[in-house]
């Protein structure tokens, strides 16, 4: 693929990025994505042989993107494994404003309504879900060997803890505010410090 095809093919994803946070994929039809992304038909069809194909690419791109950052995070060698963590977790308080912005939701956006839509792009959420939480697991296993985390299992303790923000994010949305969310920030430290058992 040369860099303009490269090209044009992320301008289509970015817009659509921005459409589906803020509409749902199923609101978005092709035709106002392609008005939005300033491109023919032809091209859409050039790039993606549909629109579920389409929304695949679109959710494996944002969790590239996404891992990328966590890979930074998490790679601060100056931290032990639960401050690592609390950080992370505090920072989707700092980016979230009770509303689905650019940069946050795009697991909660989609995973009801594309799980009953489309397997493979229920299967690529998953996928992507699964890779974040792996990565939340080898940073809470560097918390219990440096003794900063009290868990006895951190691959159960990173996908409670997932689960746990992913429902504290719909519930800010439906509050419109962070309320949920710092609720689960007490409820994490707690758990981390061996306070609740996994």
């Amino acid at each position: 693929m040369n860099t303009e095809t490269q090209s044009t093919r992320q301008h289509i994803l970015d817009v659509g990025y921005q459409l589906i946070v803020e509409k749902g994929f199923s609101n978005v039809g092709l035709a106002q994505l392609l008005n939005h992304a300033g491109v023919p038909k032809g091209s859409f069809y050039h790039y993606f042989k549909s629109k579920e194909q389409f929304g695949e690419a679109l959710i494996e791109e944002y969790f590239s993107q996404y891992q990328a950052k966590l890979d930074a995070h998490f790679s601060n060698p100056a931290l032990n494994g639960f401050e690592k963590l609390m950080g992370y977790w505090m920072k989707w308080i700092e980016v979230n404003d009770g509303m689905c912005g650019s940069q946050r939701c795009l697991v909660v956006k989609l995973s009801a309504e594309v799980s009953d839509l489309s397997e493979s792009m229920r299967i690529s959420l998953l996928n992507g879900a699964n890779r974040i939480v792996t990565v939340l697991a080898d940073c809470v296993q560097i918390g219990i060997d440096d003794g900063s985390i009290q868990v006895s299992n951190a691959e159960k303790a990173a996908s409670q803890l997932y689960q746990l923000w992913i429902g504290a994010s719909l519930m800010s949305k439906l509050n419109q505010n962070v309320e949920p969310m710092k609720q689960a920030l007490e409820s994490t430290e707690r758990l981390l410090k061996g306070q609740h058992a996994f």
